[in-house]
This record gives C-alpha cells, sequence and structure tokens, in this order.
C-alpha cells in the first residue's frame, strides 16, 4: 500500500485546489453565513463541482461512476477543507454508497446518475442520540402490503435542510433496513439547525411518513461501508482545514513584530510550530491510509476510518487552538479566517464520532478492551 500520492492523485490535488480557491473560497462562506442562506451551500457551485468529476468520484464505473476510489474523494475533500468549502460533497458520498451496496438494480440506475451530475443532494438520516451511535436505532418501519411508513425522529442530519432525498434507517422487523423519503413526503417534518460552523445540519420528525425500502436485504455491511467512509472523508478535510490553518499562522508568524522583532524569531513558538508540522506530516500517511484501505476492499479498513478520525480529530483541534492563540487578540475575532477555521474544525470532529468515540471503537475492535 503505497502512502504517496501518484502522478494522476497529484494533478487531480492541483486541479482540485485550484477549483475550490475559485469557486468556494472563504469569503463564499461568510458570504453565505451573512447572506441568510437556508441550503448554507451555493448549487451553482455544486454544479460546477460536479462538472469537474468532484462529486462521488468514489463510485464505480459498473455503477456509471468514474470508478476513481476513496482516496479520490479524500483528496477532494481534503482541498475543500483547505477553503472551508460548503459544497454537499459528505453527504452525497455517504448517500451514493449507501444506494450502491444496498439499492436494487432500477433504484441505483435511479438515483447514482443524479449523485453523480449534481442534479439531485441526497441527505443521510442515521443518527439518534445527542452523540455519534450507530448501535441506537429507534426509528420504525411499518409495512402494510407494498407499502411502508417510518416513525422517529433523526438528529444531526447531514445538508438536511432543502434536501431533495433522504435515506433514512429504521428498524423493519427488527433489522436494520434503509429507506428513501422524499422532501414532500407526509408526516416528515425538517427543523434547521444553528451549529456553529454555519453549516447545513437539520432534525427530521417522522410520523407516519411514506417511504420506499432501499434494496430487500440486510443493509448491516452498506451502512458500515458508508460510515467508514463518511469518516475517512472527514478525516480528510479536517487534514485540510489544519493544514491551511497552520499555514496562515506560519505566514502570521513571520509577518508580525513585537518587541521590534518578528514573533516567528522567538525560540518558544518556532517550537511550538514544529511539533505541530511534524504531527501534520504524520497524519498525511495516517488519513491516506484509510483511505486506501477502504480502495482494497481490506479487513482493516475500518479501523484505519476509525484511527483517521480520531487522530485528525485531536489534531485539528490541538492545531486549531494553537493557531487562535499564535495569533493573540485577533485570534478570537470574526475579522480573520482562522476563528472560521477553528468552529468548522470543532463541529467535524464531532459528526460520525468524536476522537473518544473511535479510540474506545478501536481498543474494543482491535485489542478487545
Amino acid at each position: 500500500m503505497a502512502l504517496t500520492l501518484t502522478d494522476d492523485e497529484n494533478m487531480l490535488v492541483e486541479s482540485a485546489r485550484g477549483l475550490f480557491a475559485r469557486a468556494a473560497p472563504v469569503a463564499a462562506l461568510r458570504a453565505l453565513r451573512d447572506g441568510g442562506s437556508t441550503l448554507h451551500y451555493d448549487l451553482n457551485s455544486h454544479s460546477v463541482f460536479a462538472e469537474n468529476g468532484f462529486v462521488a468520484p468514489h463510485v464505480a464505473e459498473v455503477d456509471g461512476g468514474l470508478g476513481m476510489g476513496a482516496a479520490a474523494a479524500g483528496l477532494i475533500a481534503e482541498q475543500a477543507g483547505r477553503t472551508l468549502a460548503t459544497v454537499p460533497l459528505l453527504s452525497v458520498a455517504i448517500a451514493a454508497t449507501l444506494v450502491a451496496q444496498a439499492g436494487s438494480q432500477t433504484q441505483k440506475a435511479r438515483l447514482l446518475p443524479m449523485f453523480i451530475d449534481g442534479s439531485l443532494v441526497a441527505a443521510t438520516a442515521l443518527e439518534e442520540s445527542i452523540r455519534h451511535d450507530p448501535a441506537r436505532l429507534e426509528t420504525q418501519a411499518e409495512q402494510s402490503g407494498a407499502d411502508w411508513t417510518l416513525t422517529g425522529e433523526k438528529r444531526a442530519v447531514i445538508d438536511g435542510v432543502g434536501a431533495g432525498l433522504y435515506l433514512i434507517s429504521a428498524l423493519a422487523g427488527g433489522v436494520p433496513a434503509l429507506f428513501i423519503v422524499t422532501p414532500d413526503a407526509r408526516g416528515l417534518d425538517v427543523q434547521a439547525l444553528d451549529p456553529i460552523d454555519s453549516r447545513n445540519l437539520a432534525r427530521l420528525r417522522l410520523a407516519g411518513t411514506p417511504a420506499e425500502r432501499l434494496g430487500d436485504g440486510d443493509t448491516s455491511a452498506a451502512l458500515a461501508a458508508a460510515l467508514d467512509l463518511g469518516r475517512a472523508l472527514l478525516a480528510a478535510e479536517l487534514l485540510g482545514i489544519a493544514d491551511a490553518a497552520f499555514e496562515q499562522t506560519v505566514a502570521y508568524l513571520k509577518e508580525r513584530v513585537q518587541f521590534g522583532k518578528r514573533i516567528g524569531s522567538f525560540q518558544a513558538l518556532q517550537h511550538r510550530a514544529a511539533r505541530l508540522y511534524a504531527r501534520l506530516d504524520i497524519a498525511r500517511g495516517v488519513v491516506l491510509k484509510a483511505l486506501r484501505a477502504i480502495d482494497e476492499g481490506s479487513d482493516e479498513a475500518s479501523q484505519y476510518a476509525s484511527l483517521s478520525k480520531s487522530y485528525m480529530t485531536r489534531l485539528a483541534r490541538d492545531v486549531l487552538v494553537e493557531a487562535v492563540q499564535m495569533h493573540g487578540g485577533i485570534g478570537v475575532t470574526d475579522d480573520i479566517d482562522i476563528g472560521l477555521f477553528f468552529k468548522r474544525a470543532r463541529a467535524a470532529g464531532e459528526l460520525l464520532g468524536d476522537d473518544h468515540f473511535h479510540t474506545e471503537r478501536l481498543a474494543r475492535e482491535r485489542f478487545g478492551l
């Protein structure tokens, strides 16, 4: 397993970095936040990324996708993190994995092309507790003939406001299953949340809501695969966030003058920056290892996904705390971008399990503790 990028991957990174800088800079996030957008992302920008093959690039060619794999999706997510891009790449990636692995041929043919070309944004509703707990599933699916209805509540639904489709987990006869719900379905209530990172997050309430079952078998494997991909993509995004924040901080250390000297000349700050640099260098291998393990179908892919998410949640938190401190008083103001990076790092770190959740998961599954 190579932990260095290929020539094609380097070209992908260069292309993605340029496009995100042009189409979804940090200024775009500020404009969406201050403009009162209910979606918190720009559909036109999402279409631009889709046209360039950056939406769900991991979908296999046999399913109509580009077949570029999780590594490509992760490299794109990393570049998205560098500009705090608000495009719904994560939610669509998770939805595409669920449909590709659990859907019928008819459902795959209907939905996957629309995910890939950017014409349909799907939100996955899998969480039911305040903190990430995929084992908790209380939403009930009731069947009457060929029809299904759902009753329950879902939390922290990524890109849930304004979604064109919802993929919702529920118990069908005591067995986990997935269902498709349209936004105009009876009994569906979508409540917009107001997270600190100004992203699109929602709570869903379902009261006898009509639904279409995704596939007809056990969806446990598809759910596990989608969650692990989402965790690895979040780890990649957090790497991009931390890397960009570190670069901005080093640049500030080189220009800020205090006591007649540039503060970057102070040895104490040099040591703190050097430690972060070393940890970020290790992080690139950790994240890429998880993405490649998913692509190779490794038996340890799930553990590597947890390792990457745990490592990057903690590292991004540490990098942003140091970034705020090294910027001094302005580090806590809204006038500079560091505060925005800080907020997104904290929010993304909580999604799909924080460092404590994944450390415990690794200890349990890897070492039986």
